[in-house]
């Protein structure tokens, strides 16, 4: 008898068979789950740290001590006069032109008067009578005080006499008065020159009719003194405090390319205009070899002297709402900490902060949207100590 060639399995191995499919089962099915909840936490984890925004922060920059300052300007001669006539008449002659140099004193101009002359001879003949009035007005008192011992003439009469002769002087006196106030009218007949200079300009000619004494219209000449100019600047309200009077400048014109003259500031307005926000100084310029001229164009840079180093930011970082302007920083703890700050001078791209800021504050160059205080902010860019690898416009020199 033949053995048979499929034997059946018993019960209990079918049993251990089942029990190690299920087994696997049970782990494949666990491991799915395990998996599948760590990718949810991963997820939930990558969400929340997109919720976080990312800034980009520097720090602040710094300012030297001595910056400066450029301005247009004006050159105006030191001294200028514009000459008038102090007599009318017309213009006899005329000694100096446009350009010429001269001295104190020294001629420019005569005027004939012909009504003056007559006047002043008129007030001479005034005189001498006046004189011959009061002379015999002192003889006859004389006369009269030689018969009052005799008891011929009252008191009463010598008090006329003395009276008569303390008119006359009087009128010697005003009548001296005139004569001397004509002869002096007279000498204006020349026209001379206040100081020394050079003539700017004449706006005359022989045979013009002189109108004295106005003050209006066109002068006849202009002195200028050249020497030393004048060089009137507009300062804007901002940098009034980093200039001094003797805050030292240099001048350029264009006519004189790559070349640079030296000024000092030696006047100021002590008031702001309130239409421009600026304020009026004047510096002061040596010319000894009259290069430079009145009226000319010129830029003047002028050195500011600071008691502390500033602060600057970029505009963009600067927040204007409700709260007035602020500054938002990031702490310690990576969370957002605005700061109340005041400007000190607006530079357009670039803004000084007076208070408000400290060098290490870590500023958001252009903070989002909707952010608050207490914010958690992820820092774009940040090394290892999680500042900022540069500042924001450090060492930059005003401009």
């Amino acid at each position: 008898m033949q053995p048979d060639k499929n034997p059946s399995v018993s019960p209990g191995r079918l049993k251990l068979y089942g029990a190690i499919g299920a087994g696997v089962l049970g782990v494949v099915v666990v491991t799915g789950i395990i998996s599948r909840s760590k990718g949810d936490a991963d997820l939930k984890q990558w969400t929340d740290a997109q919720a976080i925004p990312s800034v980009a922060v520097a720090l602040p920059g710094t300012k030297p001590l001595n910056a400066t300052l450029d301005l247009p300007g004006r050159l105006e001669a030191y001294s200028r006069a514009p000459i008038y006539a102090r007599v009318s008449g017309y213009l006899k002659s005329w000694n100096a032109d446009i350009g010429a140099q001269v001295s104190a004193g020294q001629k420019l101009a005569e005027i004939e008067a012909p009504d003056l002359d007559q006047q002043l001879l008129q007030a001479r003949a005034d005189l001498m009578n006046s004189q011959a009035a009061a002379k015999l007005s002192a003889a006859t008192l004389a006369r009269r005080k030689t018969l009052q011992a005799s008891n011929f003439v009252s008191q009463q009469e010598i008090d006329e006499r003395s009276a008569d002769l303390a008119s006359k002087e009087a009128q010697v006196r005003a009548q001296q008065a005139n004569v001397e106030r004509l002869e002096a009218l007279a000498n204006y007949k020349n026209v001379t020159a206040p100081f020394d200079g050079v003539v700017t300009e004449r706006n005359t000619d022989v045979g013009a009719l002189i109108n004295g004494g106005t003050g209006s219209g066109a002068a006849m000449f202009v002195v200028s003194d050249v020497k030393k100019l004048r060089l009137y600047v507009n300062v804007p309200q901002s940098y009034l405090p980093g200039i001094r009077m003797g805050s030292k400048a240099t001048v350029t014109v264009p006519e004189y390319a790559g070349r640079t003259f030296p000024a000092t500031v030696e006047a100021s307005a002590q008031s702001v205009d309130i239409s421009s926000g600026t304020t009026r100084m004047q510096l002061a310029i040596e010319n000894p070899n009259k290069e430079l001229r009145p009226g000319a164009f010129a830029n003047v840079k002028i050195t500011l002297t600071r008691d502390a180093q500033p602060l600057s930011i970029p505009s963009s970082a600067l927040i204007f709402n409700a709260s007035g302007l602020r500054v938002a920083t990031v702490s310690a703890g990576d969370k957002i900490l605005f700061k109340a700050v005041t400007i000190a001078r607006d530079l357009g791209r670039e803004i000084e902060i007076a208070t408000g800021l400290s060098p290490d504050d870590r500023i958001i160059l252009s903070p989002p949207d909707g952010i608050a205080d207490g914010d958690e902010v992820r820092i774009a860019g940040a090394g290892k100590d999680g500042m900022p690898r540069t500042s924001s416009n450090s060492n930059t020199k005003t401009e």
